[in-house]
């Protein structure tokens, strides 16, 4: 897979590790550098190649906008921000998209997908994704994956020989996964290639009965024409 490589720049730590967090989760991404301070950012772009910046506008050192200006036209950005009046500003460079914070995933994965049109890079199907677990980052397969279930702030993804716990929500997991995936339930995702059967209130899979909501039989029946 064609990777657009990424570096992070934000005064705040706490901006960067949630970035760094996002960044891990999308697959065409790859993050080479980051850092508080958009001077080492500057040097660090003379000696390396970036194709995205992460760029905070408001910093004391240099100003994201500044910044934009020393670099010139070459990089491609994705301005992160609380304030929204220099969302114009920040437009008048070659800029992405803009978000402001308190940045979800849900809104940050829009930006990036947005980001990777910009590229001429031929699109691959993702067959995986990470997920951490029990403080460990796994490879999750996603033909191996049986069903997801919602369990208040977590989601347990359900293998075929294993289940993750994920401080995640099931919104997040939906814009994740292929189009093989359907949700059955306010609290249940399936794999439809894992579907042995279909009854009248439940989804049969290998040692597992899982519910269908009523609100979410129809658009399953839709998704099995």
């Amino acid at each position: 897979m064609n990777k657009i490589k990424c570096i992070i720049v934000d005064d705040e730590p706490l901006a960067i590790s949630l970035l760094e967090h996002y960044v891990e989760k999308i697959p065409f991404l790859e993050l080479v550098f980051s850092t508080e301070n958009p001077i080492l950012a500057l040097e660090y772009l003379q000696k390396n190649d970036s194709d995205l910046i992460f760029l905070d506008i408001q910093m004391p050192e240099l100003t994201g906008i500044n910044f934009m200006k020393i670099v010139g036209p070459d990089q491609k950005y994705i301005l992160t921000t609380a304030y929204s009046e220099y969302a114009l500003e920040g437009y008048e460079h070659n800029v992405v998209d803009y978000l402001l914070k308190p940045i979800s995933f849900e809104r940050f994965q829009k930006s990036v997908l947005k980001a990777q049109e910009r590229f001429s890079f031929p699109q691959e199907e993702n067959t995986h994704f990470f997920v951490k677990s029990s403080g460990q980052r796994h490879r999750i397969g996603f033909q191996t994956i049986l069903y997801i279930e919602s369990i208040k702030d977590y989601v347990n993804i359900r293998t075929e020989n294993d289940e993750f716990i994920v401080l995640d929500t099931l919104k997040s997991m939906e814009n994740q996964l292929p189009a093989t995936f359907v949700r059955i339930h306010k609290s249940f995702i399936v794999n439809l290639d894992k579907v042995k059967s279909i009854g009248a209130k439940k989804v049969i899979l290998p040692e597992y009965e899982i519910p269908i909501g009523e609100s979410y039989r129809a658009g399953l029946l839709d998704r099995l024409k």
